[in-house]
């Protein structure tokens, strides 16, 4: 009698490990791969990151060398940045550098390229407000201010707003619109603190002033 229950516990154990074993034994080694892969994933992402960080201080020493930048350099490493990293913020700071080493050279076109590349796919708000900023500038001095004030429509976020006011504000003086920059100006001011307005922005307001008086 005790031969035939454990026979019978026996097949019950061998049909529910058909059942049941291969599921069971699945599950376990996803989760041992799930377990793995994340911390592959981690490892690989916290590599990339050094690798670009790396890539993006090289980028700056030759950008800001002493006595004049590495033009080539600069280029090189934002192009090598764009490749290895695209879209990232190390890349895509890489950019402004890049175009500001070729603003200084006279390329305009080529630094007005690498900020509109920015201003397409910003990474973040802080990014495609500085590429917009500076495009806006470059195409004034390419004569396009009327291109670069409409880039400054809209309202910016909050850290660059007074900024964005105060450019708008050069873009029409450029333009000979004194109305409209003055009231850009005034708008600039009354977004910064007191001190802060006090300086260049002042003098701009002073400079209208006198050529309405």
């Amino acid at each position: 009698m005790t031969s035939g229950t454990e026979e019978e516990q026996l097949a019950q154990i061998k049909e529910w490990w058909q059942r049941n074993g291969k599921p069971l034994l699945m599950g376990g080694a996803l989760a041992l791969v799930l377990v793995f892969g994340w911390q592959f994933w981690q490892k690989h992402q916290l590599n990339q990151a050094q690798s670009a960080s790396t890539i993006y201080q090289q980028l700056l020493n030759a950008a800001l060398e002493e006595g004049k930048a590495d033009t080539a350099e600069v280029s090189r490493l934002g192009n090598l940045l764009q490749k290895e990293f695209a879209g990232s913020h190390y890349a895509q700071y890489g950019s402004l550098f890049v175009a500001k080493v070729a603003v200084e050279s006279g390329r305009l076109d080529e630094a007005a390229t690498e900020l509109q590349a920015v201003l397409d796919k910003p990474a973040d708000k802080a990014l495609e407000e500085l590429a917009r900023q500076r495009l806006a500038r470059i195409l004034a001095a390419q004569d396009k201010a009327e291109e670069g004030l409409a880039l400054l429509e809209g309202d910016a976020v909050e850290a660059f707003a007074a900024g964005r006011e105060e450019l708008r504000g050069d873009l029409l003086v450029k333009l000979e619109r004194p109305d409209e920059a003055h009231a850009a100006y005034s708008k600039a001011k009354e977004l910064l603190s007191q001190d802060a307005a006090i300086g260049g922005l002042q003098l701009k307001l002073d400079d209208l002033a006198r050529g309405e008086a």
